[in-house]
């Protein structure tokens, strides 16, 4: 699973965030998505590995106060969902 991760991440781009985003109504603003690009680019293993180390209020000066509600609670919903695939 890690080795298709991986994978995944090495090719993502800044676009499909973006596209996962907006599928999500999260509408981000150029800043706010370099910084979601850059953030989960150099920091994906870490996260996966232990997602309950993130302290996102640390970043909550990044975002509109709507998109970090947003992102909060999309994170919690998907490393809920898939962090037992991920052990």
């Amino acid at each position: 699973m890690y080795n298709l991760i991986s994978r995944y991440m090495s090719n993502l781009s800044k676009e499909e965030v973006n596209d996962f985003a907006i599928k999500k109504n999260v509408n981000l603003s150029n800043e706010e998505l370099d910084f979601v690009y850059i953030f989960v680019k150099k920091n994906w293993e870490q996260v996966i590995k232990n997602p309950k180390l993130l302290n996102l209020e640390r970043y909550q000066d990044r975002f509109t106060p709507e998109n970090f509600i947003k992102i909060k609670k999309l994170f919690i919903e998907y490393s809920s969902k898939y962090q037992a695939f991920l052990k």
